[in-house]
This record gives C-alpha cells, structure tokens and sequence, in this order.
C-alpha cells in the first residue's frame, strides 16, 4: 500500500521529516563510499582470491535483494519507521562484525545478513521504505527535485566517502600503525553511523509508515499498475546486471589489477567521480522538465554507457581516467528520474510495493555481475567486464525508450506528443 500522511501536518514538520531521510542517505553513502573500496583491499589482505573478493560482493548484492522482498512484504504492517530503525541497527551490527570476523565464510555470512554496499550507489533495503516515503512529501512537480536533492546528498557523502578509504593507510604510515588495525577502525565508524542513522530514524512520526492493517497477499500489494512494475523490473533488473560488472569495488579490483593502483589514488579518482554524478543530478531535474523523464533517462545514460565500453582500449592510465570522469558525469542522470517516474506512473497506494519490486530486481539482477567480473579479472586484466557492462546498458537504453517513451507521469500528460 502507499504511504499514510496526516494531511494535518504543517508543511515545516514535512519537511523536517524530509531532512531527516536526506541526513541518513549521506551518512549511509559516506560509509558505503569508504566501505566499498575498503572491502576488495580489506579482503585481498586476507588472502581472498579475485574470484572470493567477487563472490562476497555478489553476496552482499544477494543478501539486499533477499532483504528488500521482506520489506516489500511486510512494510504495510510492521510501518516504515520501525523497519527504517532495525536497518539501521542491521547496519551497525555489520561494522562490527566486518571488524571481527576473518576468514572467507564468515566474510561471507556477514555479506549475505549485513548491509554490506559494493556499490557507489544505493543498493539496499532502506531504498524503497525512504522512496515511498518521500514520495508521499511532495507533489507531482517537486517529485522529481525531491528525489535529485536525495541523489544529490547520496552522490556527494558518497565522495567524501571513497576520499576517506585513504585515511587508514594515511594514519598507519603516520602512527606506524598495522595497516589492518587502522582499517578495523574504519569498520567500526561504519557500525557508529548505523547507530546514529538508527537515532535520526526514530525522529520521524510513527503514522509514517504504509497504510494498511492485515498483511495482504503478496499479489495484492500491486493493483492497476502491476504490468508497468513487471516490465519496469525488467528492464531495470537488465540495466543493474550490467551494472553489477562494474560496481565500485570491481572498478577498484580492475583499476589496481590493471594500472597497480593502490587505495588512496582510487579513492581520489571516485571522490570526482562522486563529485560530477552528483551536480549531475541537479542538472538531470532540469533536462527532465524539458525533455521528460524516459527521454532524459535514455539521452544521458547511452552515451554513459559507450564511454564504459571504450575504458577498457584507452592505453594510459591518464586517458581511462578522463573517460571515466566523462561517464560519471552522464551516467547518473537517470537515478532521480527513474526514481520519479516509478513513483509518478503507480497509484500512491503502490508506491511502496513498486519502489520494493524494482528495488529488488535490482538487486537480485546485479547480484551475479561482481561474480563474473570476479571471474574475468582473475583470467585477465583487460576490462572485459566494462565492455559486457557497456554493452548490455546500451540494449536497456534503447529497450526502455522503445517501452516507455510515450508512457509519461502526470507532470508531463499536457505536452504534446513528439
């Protein structure tokens, strides 16, 4: 069901709930953006194998979308709030256990229960509970602002975070500290910011959460709009499987496997990476209110996804970054837009099944990427899994404008036809 707002409310308390959800997106991007390159350096030092390091990212990919269904089953009854906090706590106990743990299985174990993002962007179960209830905050023109101010929070915590992956190696050189002690450390602030994101939850109103009683079927919780979700799951679930070959922490395996680079220049490299996705966003509303949606989803993301291609072919390190820079800088455009346009073409009442269902083919979907980019870097350096990526998003841009390109949100319903 959608989410239940109490239409009595000042639009200053709306906002401050608004804020809250903006001040837990970037501490979870922060420490997803120095986890995510932390992890691959972290396991490798434990003696995991390419192929290992993959294998857990794709666990941690696994253990979301398991994590995201739950959610998509149970919100309407258990209420966003409530499942906002225990994944915050869930997040604070996989710092700690990331922190105490060695060995591959129980690696793995926590990447398969905890929070674990080996991804820049956001890959878990808070996505559709803060989806749905931003949503319901705002109307259908501050829909899609609302969601780029969201992207945009995530986009720059997110690069201040893969800046901070250097700290650990910075603070053993500085203190003569082991190099492992210090990156334990990094763990345990990842556990801090789920305590805090948990105390930041706990602010929001216990009426915010989906309407509804009894548990309904898992059918149910979708009605007019079922067969858009399904081939929006899709076609999403295409796009994350490409993804998942190149998720931050496979891009840092391949950028150190290729060019031997190490944690802190890589860190650099996705602080601006960060930094342009992120300005990105802002720019995306305003191509959006020209273009549309779906045409703005498809115009910045297919050359986004001919620039990946080509990464691999460039003979310098110098000239990979460059077209790495330049698709960070496109690429991302489509994560508030798309974001909106679920959220625009269901019924409020289907906002929270419909943000849960995408989420999680997301999920599921990029999930078997990071094992064969894994697999691929561990027979050769080249960049095979950038050209699979690049290769497979570019069928999605052009599946999802074919599909959708006339199927347009309310916003958009008196422009004329192209």
């Amino acid at each position: 069901m959608g989410v239940s707002l109490d239409k009595s409310r000042t639009a200053a308390t709306i906002g401050a709930d608004a804020r809250r959800i903006l001040w837990v997106r970037g501490l979870r991007a922060f420490g997803d953006g120095y986890v995510s390159l932390l992890l691959p350096a972290y396991l490798l030092q434990r003696g995991l194998s390419p192929l290992q390091v993959g294998i857990v990212a794709t666990a941690t990919l696994l253990g979301s979308g398991v994590a995201t269904l739950v959610v998509g089953l149970h919100a309407h009854r258990v209420g966003c709030r409530a499942l906002l906090i225990g994944a915050a706590l869930l997040m604070a106990a996989t710092g700690l256990g990331l922190a105490a743990t060695d060995g591959f299985w129980p690696l793995l174990v926590v990447a398969i229960v905890g929070t674990l993002n080996p991804s820049s962007g956001d890959a878990s179960l808070f996505l559709p509970l803060e989806q749905a209830t931003l949503a319901g905050l705002a109307s259908d023109r501050q829909r899609t602002a609302m969601f780029a101010r969201y992207s945009l929070v995530g986009a720059l915590a997110g690069a201040g975070g893969a800046l901070a992956a250097g700290l650990p190696q910075l603070a053993a050189s500085a203190a003569g500290l082991p190099l492992a002690n210090t990156t334990q450390a990094m763990f345990i602030a990842y556990a801090v910011l789920g305590c805090v994101s948990a105390a930041i939850y706990r602010g929001l109103p216990r009426d915010r959460q989906v309407a509804g009683g009894r548990a309904p079927a898992p059918a149910a919780a979708l009605g007019p709009s079922r067969r858009i979700v399904v081939i929006l799951a899709a076609l999403f679930g295409l796009d994350a499987f490409a993804g998942g070959f190149v998720v931050q922490s496979m891009l840092a395996l391949w950028l150190l496997e290729k060019f031997g680079l190490g944690v802190v220049a890589t860190g650099a490299i996705f602080f601006w990476t960060g930094i342009l996705s992120a300005f990105s966003y802002v720019v995306a509303v305003r191509i959006a209110r020209k273009l549309g949606l779906v045409n703005t989803m498809v115009f910045t993301h297919l050359p986004s996804s001919v620039l990946l291609l080509l990464v691999p072919f460039m003979p310098t390190l110098a000239l990979a970054v460059v077209l790495l820079l330049a698709r960070s800088a496109l690429s991302q455009m489509d994560v508030p837009t798309r974001n909106s346009y679920v959220m625009a073409v269901v019924t409020p009442a289907e906002r929270a099944a419909a943000a849960s269902i995408t989420s999680l083919s997301r999920s599921l979907a990029s999930s078997a990427g990071p094992f064969i980019a894994g697999w691929l870097l561990g027979i050769s350096a080249f960049g095979w899994p950038l050209i699979v990526a690049g290769a497979l998003k570019i069928v999605y841009d052009l599946s999802l404008l074919a599909t959708f390109g006339r199927l347009r949100p309310p916003e958009e319903s008196a422009r004329p036809s192209r």
